[in-house]
């Protein structure tokens, strides 16, 4: 089984300024040997956060540290049969009056659809979604 790595936990050790290998290396102890993967939808969110920076050294910080995870963790594409089943997701959890937001939707919907768990610090909303296993960190 893998591993979806949320967001969450790369923006927490960015501002702690955990350097990406000590990251993994901790992602690793802590799931075992699985291996460990980013979704597409993880990119745009931390890619965001260069552009949300507000001084050009926090920004130019930030994408040095995400072209390092990117250079370390495969990303996984946000796929046809991913949006089905996000879409399905979505109208079941809704039913029960509840709302996963849409980012953690696509997430979780990669992980099922690989059929890897997801690592984050947000269990909030990632729980909502069946079926799903949930790590933190």
């Amino acid at each position: 089984m893998g591993l979806i790595l949320d967001s969450s936990i790369i923006i927490a050790a960015e501002r702690r300024v955990q350097p990406v290998s000590d990251l993994l290396r901790q992602v690793r102890t802590t799931a075992g040997g699985t291996g460990i993967r980013l979704s597409a939808i993880s990119v745009i969110e931390l890619c965001h956060g260069i552009w949300r920076a507000d001084t050009p050294e926090r920004r130019a910080g930030r994408r040095l540290y995400l072209e390092e995870l990117f250079s370390a963790i495969a990303v996984e594409p946000f796929t046809k049969e991913m949006g089905e089943r996000a879409a399905r997701i979505d109208a079941a959890v809704r039913q029960g009056g509840k709302v996963v937001p849409f980012a953690d939707l696509q997430i979780g919907a990669t992980a099922l659809e690989l059929g890897y768990e997801v690592m984050t610090d947000n269990l909030r909303h990632f729980e909502l979604i069946p079926d799903l296993i949930v790590r933190r960190l």
